[in-house]
C-alpha cells in the first residue's frame, strides 16, 4: 500500500514550490479526485449524504479507499500547519481560537489516521505487517503533533517515540530513504523539544531517548518490531552487547591535551563515526596498496563525510545556547568551542590528506608524469612486449605536463586555504606551539606550490624565472625544516599510514634535497642559456640592449656603461591610435583649415545657413569626433 511513500512525496511535491497552504488546496483536489474514483462524490447541488464507513473488504478491494483516507488525514494536518505557519510570520502567539482550531484540525488528522490502523489491522484487509507498522506510525505521528499543540508532553514523546522506531525498524529492512526527511525534519527536533521541555538533558542521545520513551505496553507493537529488528528496542548491557552506536559513543573529547565532556548527543555520535571511519580506512588502506591515487582518495569519502557531520551537530548546538541566551563564559559554552575546534581541525586534517594523495609519491615533489586515467590501454598483440614497454616509457607532449602541473598547483592551493582556515579556529592564534607547527606546514606546501610553478617556466623555455622560484622555494623550505617538530617515527612506516595534515620531518628533509638539487641543477641550465644567447647575439651581430629598454625583465648582469642612450636621439614612442585621433579635435596642424572668419558666416548666413553655425569638423581617423 505504500502509505510511507504516498505522504512523504505528496509533501515534498506540494512545499518544493510552495507551502502549507499551497499543500491544503491541492490535498483538496486530490481528495475530491479520489471520491470520484470511489463514486462517492456528492454531484453538484445536490443534498449531502452521509457515506457508510470504509469496511476492510473494501480496502482489500481497492487500495483507492486507502488513499482517501490518507488525503482526509493529511488535509486536515495542512490546514493546521498552515494556520501556525502563518501566526509565526506574523511574529504572534498562538492563543484563543487559533490555538482551538489547530488542536481540532490534528485531533481530526489523528482520529481519521487511526481509523485507518483500525481497518488495517483487520484480518480482511490483506494488509501486510508492514502496511499495519506505517499506518500506526503514521497515526503516531499526528497524535505527536496534536499533543505537541496540547503541551502535554509526556504523551507527544510517547507518540512521537512509537513513531520514530517503527520507521527505524523499518529502515533497517530496506525502506530507509521514505523516512528519512520526516525523522530528521519533523520527528527528531519534537522528540528533542519534547525531552527539553521534560529537564532531559542535551546529553542524552535520541535514540535512547525513543527507547525509553516509547509505549511497551502494546505487545503485538513490540512484537512486531521485534520480528523486523530485534536490537532496535535493546537497552543497557544488552545494548552494549550488540555493539549499538548510541551506548558505545564517547561522553569526552580531547584536544591538544585538554578533556572536556561532549554537551550534545549529537556530536558524541558524530564523533563516533568518526573514529570507526578512521579504524576503516586504515584497514582499507592496508589492504590496496596498489591503487592508483585517484582510487585511494575515493576512500577519504567516509570519513569526510562523518567529520562534516560532527562539525554540522557542533555548530547546531553552538546556535541552541547562543539562542537560549546563554553567556560565552558559560562552562557548556566554552566546552562547546573547544570541541568546535577539535572538529574542525579534523575535518581540515582529512581534507590535506585527500588533496596530498591526489599530488602523487612524496606530495608531488618528484617530477613524474604519469599518462591520463582515462584513456584505456590497448590490449597487447603477440610478440608485441617491446611496443608496450616503449609505450610506458613515452613522455607525455609538453602541453599534458603543464596541465598536470596545473592540477598540482590547484591542490596545493587548497590546501594552504585549509591551512589559512585553521588559523582562524578559536584558541588556535594563542597556541604558539601549534601555530608554530602549522606555519610549518603552510611553508612546506608553498615550497611545492613554487616549485610545481618553476617546472612549468622551465617547460615553457624561460629558465630565468624558474631560477627565481626554485631560489624561492629553497628559502621557504628552509623556513619550514626550522618549524616542523622533529620524530623518531620511520619514513616509511608514515607513508603507509593515512595521510593528514602532519608532516613528517622525514618529508620536509627528502624535500629540501630535492629542492636543493633541483637549484643547482637550474644554476647550471640558465648558466648555459645565457652563453648561448650571448654567443647567438654575437654571431648575429645584435647590439646590447640598454637597461632603460629592457626593465620589463629581471637583468642578468647589469651594464653602467649601457643604461641609457647618450647622447639621445629621436625615436619613434609607440603610442595608441587613439591618443592621436583625440588630439586631431584639439591641437592645430599645419594642414588643418583655419577656422571660418565673421565675413565667410555672413556670406553663409546670406546662402541660406544660420548665422553662427560653424563648418562641420574633421571626424578624425576612424571617422567620429569629439
Amino acid at each position: 500500500m505504500d502509505i510511507t511513500s504516498f505522504v512523504v512525496q505528496g509533501r515534498e511535491q506540494a512545499l518544493l514550490y510552495g507551502d502549507y497552504s499551497t499543500y491544503h488546496g491541492q490535498l483538496a483536489k486530490r481528495l475530491l479526485s479520489s471520491r470520484k474514483k470511489l463514486g462517492i462524490v456528492t454531484k453538484n447541488r445536490g443534498k449531502f449524504q452521509r457515506r457508510d464507513q470504509v469496511a476492510p473488504q473494501d480496502v482489500s478491494s481497492d487500495n483507492e479507499h486507502v488513499h482517501r483516507l490518507l488525503l482526509t488525514s493529511e488535509r486536515a494536518w495542512a490546514q493546521a500547519m498552515s494556520i501556525k505557519a502563518s501566526h509565526s510570520a506574523a511574529q504572534k502567539d498562538i492563543t484563543g481560537r487559533a490555538r482551538s482550531h489547530i488542536i481540532s484540525r490534528l485531533n481530526k488528522a489523528a482520529q481519521t489516521a487511526q481509523g485507518l490502523v483500525d481497518i488495517l489491522t483487520a484480518s480482511a484487509s490483506g494488509a501486510t505487517a508492514n502496511d499495519v507498522l506505517e499506518a500506526k506510525s503514521y497515526a503516531s505521528l499526528m497524535r505527536g503533533a496534536m499533543m505537541f499543540e496540547k503541551h502535554n508532553w509526556e504523551l507527544c514523546l510517547q507518540n512521537y517515540a512509537a513513531s520514530r522506531v517503527i520507521y527505524n525498524a523499518l529502515a533497517n529492512a530496506g525502506n530507509g530513504d521514505l523516512s528519512k526527511d520526516l525523522l530528521s525534519e519533523t520527528i527528531d527536533p519534537s522528540l528533542r523539544y519534547a525531552a527539553y521541555q521534560l529537564k532531559t538533558p542535551r546529553t542524552v542521545p535520541i535514540s535512547t531517548i525513543a527507547k525509553k520513551s516509547f509505549p511497551r505496553s502494546d505487545a503485538a507493537l513490540v512484537q512486531a518490531i521485534n520480528q523486523l529488528d530485534a536490537n532496535i528496542l535493546a537497552e543497557g548491557d544488552e545494548a552494549v552487547k550488540l555493539g549499538d552506536p548510541t551506548e558505545n559513543a564517547p561522553r569526552t573529547i580531547t584536544w591538544r591535551s585538554r578533556e572536556v565532556q561532549i554537551e550534545d548527543a549529537q556530536i558524541s555520535l558524530a564523533w563516533a563515526s568518526v573514529e570507526a571511519a578512521k579504524t576503516r580506512l586504515a584497514s582499507n588502506l592496508a589492504q590496496s596498496q596498489d591503487l592508483q591515487p585517484h582510487k585511494v582518495a575515493v576512500l577519504y569519502d567516509e570519513i569526510l563525510m562523518a567529520t562534516q557531520d560532527a562539525v554540522d551537530a557542533t555548530k547546531h548546538a553552538i546556535d541552541e545556547l547562543n539562542a537560549e541566551g546563554v553567556a560565552p563564559s558559560d562552562n557548556r559554552m566554552q566546552s562547546l568551542q573547544v570541541t568546535r575546534t577539535a572538529v574542525n581541525y579534523e575535518m581540515i586534517s582529512w581534507r590535506v590528506g585527500r588533496n596530498r594523495v591526489l599530488t602523487g609519491h612524496h606530495d608531488g615533489g618528484p617530477e613524474e608524469y604519469k599518462a591520463s586515467r582515462r584513456r584505456k590501454a590497448k590490449a597487447p598483440k603477440d610478440g608485441d612486449s617491446t611496443a608496450t614497454e616503449q609505450e610506458k616509457g613515452r613522455e607525455l607532449p609538453p602541453s599534458k605536463k603543464l596541465a598536470k602541473l596545473k592540477e598540482k598547483v590547484a591542490l596545493y592551493d587548497g590546501t594552504l586555504q585549509n591551512l589559512q582556515s585553521i588559523k582562524e579556529l578559536p584558541g588556535v592564534a594563542a597556541d604558539q606551539e601549534l601555530a608554530t607547527k602549522i606555519d610549518g606546514y603552510e611553508k612546506y606546501f608553498e615550497t611545492l606550490k613554487c616549485l610545481s610553478i618553476a617546472r612549468s617556466h622551465a617547460i615553457g623555455g624561460t629558465v630565468v624565472n624558474a631560477l627565481a622560484l626554485i631560489n624561492h622555494a629553497s628559502s621557504l623550505i628552509q623556513d619550514a625544516s626550522s618549524k616542523v617538530p622533529l620524530g623518531a617515527a620511520d619514513s616509511n612506516q608514515q607513508q603507509q599510514q593515512p595521510l593528514s595534515i602532519d608532516v613528517h620531518p622525514e618529508a620536509v628533509s627528502f624535500l629540501s634535497n630535492l629542492v636543493n638539487g633541483e637549484l643547482q641543477r637550474h644554476r647550471a641550465i640558465a648558466h648555459i642559456h645565457n652563453l648561448r644567447d650571448a654567443e647567438r647575439k654575437e654571431a648575429n651581430g645584435e647590439p646590447e640592449a640598454r637597461l632603460v629598454d629592457s626593465l620589463h625583465t629581471y637583468p642578468r648582469r647589469v651594464n653602467l656603461r649601457n643604461l641609457v642612450q647618450f647622447p639621445p636621439k629621436m625615436e619613434l614612442i609607440p603610442v595608441k591610435p587613439i591618443f592621436l585621433d583625440v588630439a586631431w579635435n584639439y591641437i592645430d596642424y599645419p594642414t588643418r583649415e583655419p577656422q571660418a572668419s565673421t565675413a565667410s558666416a555672413t556670406t553663409a548666413a546670406a546662402a541660406g545657413k544660420k548665422a553662427g553655425e560653424e563648418p562641420k569638423k574633421k571626424g578624425g581617423w576612424f571617422g567620429f569626433g569629439r
